[in-house]
């Protein structure tokens, strides 16, 4: 670490006494910090289901088995950003939900509420669909059939706007916005570069009179097919489109090396000054299934090759995600400005297990009712007049809970550690600098007299005597810790 090793040094004990993990027992998993390039570097997570398993029944526990708000979990073990999609209207006309979590614009306002509690920041990502948009499928939603692209154009601009403008209202920190999900091919019914590069900058117009200071995320997969990343970010220079960052998806079986990741985010960063980031990945923790739907990656499938670096276990998926993030902050010129991981917490909504004949029977046929009810499973049969030819024919539970980072009954894992693990806190350093000095102090200060607000780790950070305030107190405490009248924070 280039200026925090003797300091980090002096206060491991008392970053073991007052950061949130010191009641839990000793972590089984160990990860080496990353010193990031990007002070605020991302570790985000995407969690769009929460709402739909809760809702089923699902409760999350930190490692101490203790039930806890699931923002607070992620919060108090290092994750800083909460991802959320947003589809136009995954009901059918009897307001039966599609599945998948059922995440319209309302769930995203409750998510972005409770994430902005406990100083979590919200990455919007607008599908501009009313289901899952991919490279193979880019469906306008159902209230845009019919339109032409100067109507789409507006409908863009103003879906956008107006929901980001609720989200606020809701009380939503939002940090970036994603025009379309995983936009390789096309967007909203749309293909060719010319028409996605309209509806691109309806997006990025809608974003900028928002809120001039949020970024604007272009979200593209596929990094490992050869010159596609240089052939995008080429494309969408040549058609003037505005926004900051480059996002991909990132899944180490599918999508090539971490080195050549980086090197594809390294040219876009380099010829055009965009950030970079890896907008989804994950790992799996297991090959055993908990829900009774076949798992994205098990024994038989996803689980070799020569991309695959990790074992199938928790402190392999803490490895990968740090791995993924090491990558990116080895972009070039500090441009790799982020990681998060999809769909943390899509566990089961009942473990099966272990289960035998009648039993597993019994238990498969409740899962499945749950997802028909609350919509957490990733699709639901009413999904099938939307998407008849995927969701009409697969639908069922979670393809991911092997990849959370919860076991299946929602205690989280030692591997959701890597999140905190990856970037220590250093407490005192309120501004988020990477050293302690008078500045923190008066950064605390300026806390106290309501003149700034701190968030998220500079919030913990502040919090020298663990009270869970920043407050004139802690930065008395850091003025005695600089003066040498006390050693440590």
């Amino acid at each position: 670490m280039k200026r925090i090793k003797i300091i980090l040094t002096l206060l491991t004990a008392a970053c073991l006494l007052l950061c949130p993990m010191a009641a839990q027992a000793k972590s089984t998993v160990h990860v080496d910090p990353v010193d990031f390039n990007y002070g605020d570097f991302i570790r985000g997570m995407d969690v769009s289901s929460v709402i739909s398993l809760e809702k089923a029944g699902v409760t999350f526990k930190n490692a101490d088995g203790k039930a806890e708000d699931l923002f607070k979990i992620l919060s108090d073990n290092g994750v800083n950003t909460i991802r959320v999609r947003i589809w136009n209207d995954p009901f059918d006309a009897n307001g039966n939900g599609y599945g998948g979590g059922n995440n319209d614009l309302e769930a995203a306002k409750q998510i972005g509420s409770r994430a902005a509690e406990y100083g979590l920041r919200l990455m919007v990502d607008f599908h501009y669909s009313d289901f899952w948009a991919d490279p193979g499928k880019q469906k306008a939603p159902k209230a845009w059939a019919g339109m032409t692209l100067s109507q789409k154009e507006q409908a863009v601009y103003d879906y956008t706007f107006n929901s980001l403008a609720e989200l606020k209202t809701a009380g939503a920190d939002v940090c970036m916005v994603q025009i379309g999900n995983e936009t390789n091919n096309g967007i909203a019914g749309e293909s060719g570069a010319a028409n996605m590069a309209t509806l691109f900058n309806a997006g990025s117009r809608a974003v900028r009179a928002f809120d001039s200071s949020v970024l604007v995320a272009l979200h593209f997969t596929n990094p490992e097919r050869d010159g596609l990343v240089k052939y995008l970010a080429d494309t969408f220079n040549n058609y003037n489109v505005d926004y900051d960052v480059y996002a991909t998806s990132y899944y180490p079986y599918w999508h090539g090396s971490l080195e050549n990741l980086t090197t594809q985010l390294s040219y876009v960063a380099k010829t055009y000054g965009k950030y970079t980031m890896v907008a989804e990945t994950s790992y799996a923790n297991t090959f055993e299934d908990s829900d009774g739907h076949e798992n994205t990656v098990n024994a038989n499938q996803n689980n070799t090759g020569s991309d695959l670096l990790w074992s199938f276990d928790q402190q392999g998926q803490a490895n990968e995600v740090r791995s993924v993030m090491d990558a990116v902050n080895n972009v070039y010129g500090g441009k790799g400005i982020g990681v998060c991981y999809w769909e943390g917490a899509w566990i089961t909504v009942g473990d099966i297990t272990g289960k035998t004949d009648g039993d597993y029977t019994e238990q498969y046929d409740h899962n499945k009712a749950l997802w028909e009810q609350y919509g957490c499973g990733w699709a639901s049969s009413y999904a099938s007049e939307y998407d008849p030819g995927d969701a009409g024919k697969y639908y069922g539970g979670s393809a991911v809970d092997n990849q959370a980072f919860f076991d299946a009954n929602g205690k989280a894992l030692d591997s959701l550690r890597v999140f905190r693990e990856v970037s220590p806190l250093l407490m005192g350093d309120a501004d988020g600098d990477g050293t302690v000095i008078i500045n923190d102090a008066t950064t605390v200060q300026r806390h106290t007299a309501q003149l700034t607000t701190l968030t998220g780790d500079r919030l913990k950070a502040a919090d020298v005597n663990g009270d869970g305030k920043a407050d004139i107190n802690d930065a008395t405490m850091i003025q005695k810790f600089l003066a040498g009248i006390i050693t440590s924070l």
